[in-house]
């Protein structure tokens, strides 16, 4: 019985073809991203921002009243409250700021929590509170700045580790191609809307380990063909790499893939944002594998020389090598 292939072993895709399109693009988006993110900005959670988050769903509307909401919780005292859809229609986040004096008395944020409960169920008695959350402004700064730090120290490690493993062409590849990652994911998130918290930076986290591990197999791949096929042009043996490594990343992706997006599409809306982010790294990454970390080399000068060693180390080996007297 033949074994199923996605990809059959004769795959020759010209990927290199489209490099100069595919950059540029992406280099547009990267900006776009930026942009967004500057003048939009993410929609942080409670983690980030510090304060008191009620998740509530009116089971018995097709969609949550948001501006009467508003209206009500403003009444209570506590200050403008920040109301947004989240999930379905009928769903719906409210976060206030902590009343003053809750980080050495979290008794007052229990208390505001359940007036603006019970005034909801007071008003709208199909209305269910699916959850109540709290952190502190000094907890959620921690949060925040740990959070970033973890991003920045993965991605730094990611670079070091392939400028040692191949060359530091390679290391700039791949730095370039996670950059490209978590960029597109943080505009995907400032377009969206979607809530952005602790989850989130763990989403980030898991894509910078998948987009590595993809990059590192087609780099391994690039590095022993540049020493099989010394004379042959560099986007011809980029290209023959990606095709050769290309079963393997199609396969890993897919099967990736297909649980995230059945996790986005009828999974808890409290792990929505999670799954979002994967799924839409893993396709990113995928992406940035073949389009990005591949065809920087080509502008970084890499070639059949780089693994080639320099005159110095030759001539050293040589001289070792003669003073080396095989007889005991």
């Amino acid at each position: 019985m033949k074994l199923l292939k996605v990809v059959p072993d004769d795959t020759n895709i010209d990927f290199l073809r489209w490099r100069t399109w595919a950059f540029g693009i992406s280099l547009l988006l990267m900006v776009a991203s930026v942009g967004l993110v500057a003048t939009k900005g993410l929609n942080f959670g409670v983690d980030f921002i510090g304060g008191q988050m009620i998740r509530a769903t009116f089971t018995q509307s097709t969609s949550a009243p948001v501006t009467e909401l508003r209206e009500t919780v403003a009444n209570l005292g506590y200050g403008d409250p920040t109301i947004q859809r989240f999930g379905a229609e009928n769903q719906v986040s409210i976060r206030m700021k902590l009343p003053d004096g809750a980080d050495k008395n979290p008794e007052l944020a229990n208390a505001m929590a359940t007036k603006i409960t019970d005034t909801l169920k007071a008003g709208h008695p199909d209305v269910r509170i699916d959850g109540v959350d709290s952190v502190s402004g000094k907890v959620s700064e921690e949060l925040f700045s740990k959070g970033i730090l973890a991003l920045l120290a993965a991605m730094a490690g990611v670079s070091i580790y392939i400028w040692f493993r191949f060359e530091w062409q390679f290391g700039v590849g791949a730095i370039w191609s996670l950059l490209h990652d978590v960029t597109l994911t943080f505009g995907l998130f400032a377009l969206t809307g979607w809530e952005f918290d602790l989850n989130i930076i763990a989403a980030l986290l898991t894509i910078i380990g998948y987009s590595l591990n993809d990059t590192v197999v087609v780099y391994d791949r690039i590095r022993e063909n540049l020493m099989k096929f010394r004379k042959m042009e560099m986007a011809s043996l980029l290209n023959l790499s990606v095709n050769e490594t290309l079963s393997r990343t199609v396969m890993t992706s897919v099967s990736i893939s297909l649980p995230l997006i059945v996790l986005v599409l009828f999974g808890p809306d409290v792990i929505f944002g999670f799954s979002a982010a994967m799924a839409f790294g893993i396709v990113v990454g995928t992406y940035s594998s073949i389009y990005q970390a591949a065809p920087i080399l080509i502008w970084l000068k890499v070639g059949s020389h780089s693994f080639v060693p320099t005159d110095e180390v030759g001539s050293k080996a040589e001289r070792i090598s003669e003073g080396f007297d095989p007889q005991p």
